[in-house]
């Protein structure tokens, strides 16, 4: 395989795994190796096994770390902190990104950043999207009410309302109430259900709300 050939296959992608490179009579062999010295060469980077991204200048666009999570965990979406950053909800930066998944929990150091895969039953495998996170790079993101019920749902102690005052929480966005009710019921987490109450009660005390 020649490097065009490569440039072709991948599009304006910025991310590609091997198995989009083994279609047809290629070797399998001749194409780990190539991609083996792209690596040595530093045209490319492994993210994880089987997974690539192209380095800069050579790619067409530079690699936004949410299409990344996907790329290193299929049946993934991206929430959470991680969401909630890019929905405006929260005002911190979140140094990880980290996903949500129905496979095994994961940690992973790559050389773009660090990235995370918490598990959840296959039942709260919902509320996310393709969302265009850069020109070009459609990502699986959760909504605002998903990545938030992720979070309660996934960390210790969120029914606390000293932890939940910690989130600093930012209402003025595009966040459906009713949404997020009917997503606390599915999880059917009484931990959940008190934290929800304390987010209303918070909310409550921010000033007029408007359910959109």
């Amino acid at each position: 395989m020649k490097w065009g050939e490569l440039m072709q296959l991948a599009g304006d992608t910025p991310v590609f795994t091997t198995a989009s490179l083994l279609a047809g009579a290629r070797s399998p062999e001749r194409v780990r190796r190539q991609l083996g010295r792209w690596v040595k060469a530093g045209k490319i980077i492994m993210l994880r096994r089987g997974v690539y991204a192209i380095r800069e200048p050579y790619a067409r666009r530079t690699l936004h770390p949410f299409l990344a999570a996907n790329a290193l965990r299929k049946a993934s979406y991206v929430s959470l902190q991680s969401a909630l950053s890019y929905h405006g909800m929260i005002p911190e930066h979140t140094p990880a990104v980290t996903s949500v998944t129905t496979r095994r929990p994961e940690s992973l150091e790559t050389p773009i950043g660090r990235f995370t895969f918490r598990h959840v039953n296959r039942r709260l495998f919902f509320g996310f999207g393709e969302r265009e996170v850069a020109p070009g790079q459609p990502a699986l993101v959760a909504g605002p009410e998903k990545a938030l019920i992720d979070l309660l749902y996934l960390t210790p102690g969120s029914d606390d309302r000293g932890y939940l005052e910690e989130l600093r929480l930012e209402w003025d966005v595009d966040f459906d109430f009713e949404v997020f009710e009917t997503g606390v019921e599915r999880t059917r987490s009484p931990k959940v259900t008190r934290a929800a109450r304390h987010l209303h009660e918070l909310r409550d005390q921010q000033g007029d709300y408007t359910v959109l």
